[in-house]
């Protein structure tokens, strides 16, 4: 039993709340010989959720080597990410495929919920990060060659809707039960709106890679956030978003339709220096990715546990907005929110500590402990957690 946090359900926070894990599961009741930990002062939330994130810890997950989407998945797991979608960048088709099936078997083993194809099918006055060589239009045909070559685990593919095939592709998407965003788009408002009668529901990185909002021609982004059916992607680093564009976001598209996303590159959970994306260089200097040639923002170095404490801290969201955003919505995206984004019996025992600051204390994924608490027991003995404790 965890014990005495303030323990954010989905019903609303419950003061000096309790926690039962029992084996790998969130339980009802208290296990026989359950172990305590005391948890006073501190937060307990759902496990995080990335839809977005195309590496870290030094390692992309755009490599095609499973070490190295391990190494990615660890580094943010510390950050209490228990859940993720590999995101990969725009390749060579045959590259891309080859990325897939071997994102795939880490989605058939449980260490990824899916995999997020972020172009190669994007509008090249709008690709940012993106290699603009290998930018293609979306013929169908090309699309589901990827969804086919990720064997089931494809789950979202960002694309231009405006582009030849782009409507088409969009239909098929949705028809396939992947999800189709809008994003890296040149799209008007009206063209963006004809997208999500065809079946978009995601807003890629919303105002990111896409027109600004303007009173004459207001573009995607007025279409993407008036329309209920479609969940906004936001980067919430300090970088891509003015705490004021954040805060118009929550307030026309409510926190059940923003999903905090990292977009991170293989520089989170490191230093500054160069890092590959895909088959560009990309130079961190001060936490902040742009691109070697051209000086784009390529990416970020977020965790999510910085765009949680952001979010309260700086933007002003009440705590459970902010987690709502950042677990139980973008677990309904991913198909995976009958097992994880909530603190409810029956579903995987992922949860993350926070201390009043909102920073990381411990991270719990199934049951067990990847980052053990600190805090002292009722003995005065730090870091314990009692005899018959899952963890």
């Amino acid at each position: 039993m965890l014990t005495g946090a303030r323990v954010v359900r989905p019903d609303g926070v419950a003061e000096d709340g309790r926690v039962t894990v029992d084996g790998s599961l969130i339980a009802a009741d208290v296990p026989g010989e359950a172990g305590t930990l005391d948890l006073a002062g501190h937060w307990i939330v759902p496990g995080f959720v990335d839809m977005h994130v195309h590496g870290g810890g030094g390692a992309s997950f755009s490599a095609g080597s499973a070490e190295e989407a391990l190494r990615a998945i660890a580094t943010h797991r510390a950050h209490g990410t228990t859940t993720m979608a590999a995101s990969t960048v725009t390749g060579a088709l045959d590259d891309l495929a080859r990325q897939a099936a071997v994102l795939s078997e880490l989605v058939e083993q449980g260490d990824l919920a899916g995999i997020h194809f972020e172009g190669p099918f994007i509008a090249r006055n709008r690709c940012g990060a993106h290699d603009p060589d290998l930018l293609r239009d979306p013929d169908p045909a090309d699309v589901r060659k990827l969804v086919e070559a990720a064997r089931g685990a494809a789950r979202m593919v960002t694309l231009a809707p405006e582009l030849p095939g782009g409507l088409d592709s969009v239909r098929m998407l949705a028809d396939s039960g992947v999800i189709a965003a809008v994003g890296h788009t040149d799209a008007t408002y009206e063209a963006t709106l004809k997208a999500v009668e065809a079946g978009a529901t995601v807003a890629t990185h919303l105002f990111n890679a896409m027109p600004t909002l303007l009173h004459r021609t207001p573009g995607p982004v007025a279409a993407l956030l008036e329309d209920e059916r479609v969940t906004v992607e936001l980067i919430n680093d300090g970088v891509h978003l003015h705490p004021a564009v954040l805060e118009l976001a929550f307030a026309r598209a409510g926190a059940g339709r923003v999903a905090f996303v990292t977009d991170a590159m293989g520089a989170a959970g490191m230093g500054d220096g160069v890092y590959p994306l895909g088959p560009l260089q990309v130079r961190v200097t001060d936490g902040v990715a742009r691109l070697v040639e051209g000086g784009s923002i390529a990416g970020s170095t977020l965790t999510l546990d910085e765009a949680l404490r952001r979010a309260v801290t700086v933007d002003g969201l009440r705590v459970e907005d902010a987690v709502r955003a950042l677990t139980l919505t973008p677990a309904r995206l991913l198909g995976v929110a009958d097992r994880v984004g909530t603190i409810e019996p029956g579903k995987d025992a992922d949860l993350v500590v926070l201390d009043d600051g909102y920073r990381v204390t411990g991270v719990m994924r199934r049951g067990e402990w990847v980052v053990a608490p600190r805090v002292p027991d009722t003995a005065g003995a730090a870091g314990v957690v009692r005899s018959g404790a899952t963890g």
